[in-house]
């Protein structure tokens, strides 16, 4: 899911950094001692040519450093707050200098509809990758890191008519319905014991288990299961501190260069049999004796447009790597969000809960597949969910891939551009009362969202544009048919005494700062 998003890291994304004391003094003074070697070695977009033009407003620039002093010490919510004060100051489209990147963010929900979906193959390049992430990415061989071009379209086209194609995606119903009676089979443990339940642990597992089966088409064990889980983990925690100094991180920062190397190996070691056991058979056969697609199997018979070579295997780990990190935790986050959302609200739970008994009956076994259809207000309550609480409140970042003027600014070929795309889900302009929660604003009559962002912008849960998420559409099953299942077999409520707190943490997604806690009771028996 978005959602196809932040899978790799680039320079533009050093943002994230939270620099010791130590290391910001030596970052500035290295940086003054060696700033005309910077200068000469670096592709500044600070040179003469550019400086003539009319760039969108920013604050003031140090030489050599840019804006790098005025993010001291800030962490990503830090940083969206900065943001805001100075989109309050500079307007909608504001320029940062760092270093000698140029960074345009843009949090308008019309200007992101101009440049995305009206001057898109512009704006849909990305930018190098640097340090660390060249590793995790194969030197950009996956989806999101893949700049606008011949790479990029033939793995996203690949993935969209393969293992996400509607015909292949409803073959793994039977893998949906697993794993759903694996999660409902843990929460009536919990139920019956009367003890609260974590809700993203139970719903972090579930999906990851999903996803695995759809990447190598069988159903690995726990250990498996718990093995790969970790590893990715591990590799998303911390931060690209090496893209800090491209040139050099490798020298610097040695220590973090070879424990990525390392869990590296690990990944590869862990991925590597699973992926030979497809390439040694044309086809897979599961429990049911039916033919079960693979992300794998598509990835194994491409051809890759350099020369029409085959993939290599570590390019298909990074891609695999890709799928399940995309796939599953956001994917899981929204799922928290809008869980918590229903236990806070019991008014609308109560109300979903009425329509999914309306749809399906109280007799039946779960909400099917073919029933989701029929459920607009859950619809209305994942969008609601998804404007209210996005996963992620930046788009990875993009780069444009010629000079081009947006809203009378000229942005320069090369640089990096960022959407906020939590503010554009909050825009009191758009949205009536934007920081509740109300899912009647997404039915007939209500707020007309068109999601994709084609029309218009309102909110971008998923992108919008050329690299919009290939997997919008398997995201909006998954929440549906998860959050239907969950709310039909058990009432949630709060642990007595306690309430939901809605604060927010940054992880690899924004996640609740203290996780969902819940007492549910079975409705049926």
């Amino acid at each position: 899911m978005k959602f196809w998003l932040l899978i790799f890291i680039s320079p533009s994304l050093f943002l994230s950094v939270l620099p010791s004391k130590n290391l910001w003094l030596f970052f500035i003074s290295f940086s003054i001692s060696l700033g005309v070697a910077i200068k000469l070695l670096l592709n500044s977009p600070n040179n003469s040519n550019n400086n003539n033009k009319k760039l969108p407003p920013g604050p003031p620039t140090i030489p050599f450093l840019g804006n790098l002093q005025l993010l001291k010490n800030k962490t990503l919510l830090d940083l969206e707050h900065f943001l805001r004060q100075l989109h309050a100051k500079y307007g909608p489209i504001l320029t940062l200098r760092l270093g000698s990147s140029t960074m345009i963010f843009i949090s308008d929900h019309s200007l992101a509809h101009k440049a995305l979906i009206q001057k898109g193959s512009i704006f849909s390049d990305r930018p190098p990758s640097q340090g660390i992430s060249r590793i995790t990415n194969s030197n950009q061989h996956t989806i999101s890191s893949a700049g606008y071009g011949s790479v990029w379209r033939v793995l996203r086209r690949n993935l969209v008519s393969g293992v996400f194609h509607h015909s292949c995606v409803k073959s793994y119903s039977h893998g949906r319905e697993w794993v759903l009676n694996q999660l409902i089979g843990v929460l009536r443990q919990h139920a019956e014991s009367g003890e609260p339940v974590v809700v993203f642990e139970q719903i972090q597992y579930a999906m990851f288990s999903l996803l695995l089966q759809m990447c190598f088409g069988q159903k690995l064990d726990q250990s498996t299961v718990k093995k790969i889980e970790d590893i990715q983990r591990r590799m998303l925690v911390g931060n690209d501190i090496s893209a800090l100094f491209p040139r050099i991180g490798k020298i610097i920062f040695r220590k973090r260069w070879n424990e990525v190397l390392q869990m590296r190996r690990e990944k590869e070691e862990l991925f590597s049999p699973l992926i030979r056991a497809r390439k040694d058979r044309e086809y897979h056969q599961d429990g049911n004796g039916t033919y079960a697609f693979s992300y794998v199997d598509s990835l194994l018979g491409l051809e890759h447009p350099d020369g029409g070579r085959k993939l290599t295997e570590g390019e298909i780990v990074s891609l695999c790597s890709e799928f399940l990190t995309a796939g599953t935790d956001t994917t899981t986050t929204s799922l928290q969000w809008i869980m918590a959302n229903l236990v806070k609200h019991q008014d609308v739970q109560a109300k979903l809960v009425v329509e999914i008994e309306g749809v399906v009956g109280k007799e039946a076994e779960e909400v099917r597949e073919e029933d989701l259809n029929k459920l607009h207000y859950l619809k209305a309550v994942i969008l609601e969910g998804l404007r209210r609480h996005l996963p992620t409140h930046f788009l990875l970042p993009h780069a444009v891939s010629e000079e081009v003027t947006l809203e009378g600014y000229v942005i320069p070929k090369g640089a990096t551009v960022n959407f906020m795309v939590g503010e554009v889900g909050w825009d009191e302009k758009v949205w009536d009362e934007p920081m509740a929660f109300k899912p009647e604003r997404f039915l007939d009559g209500g707020e007309k969202v068109d999601i994709t962002g084609s029309r218009e912008i309102k909110m971008m849960p998923f992108g919008a544009g050329r690299r919009i998420c290939p997997a919008l559409n398997l995201a909006m099953l998954h929440l549906q048919y998860f959050v239907a299942n969950l709310v039909r077999e058990f009432e949630w409520k709060p642990p007595e005494g306690e309430e939901v707190d809605l604060s927010e943490k940054l992880e690899f997604t924004v996640v609740m700062k203290n996780p969902l806690k819940a007492k549910i009771t079975r409705r049926r028996r």
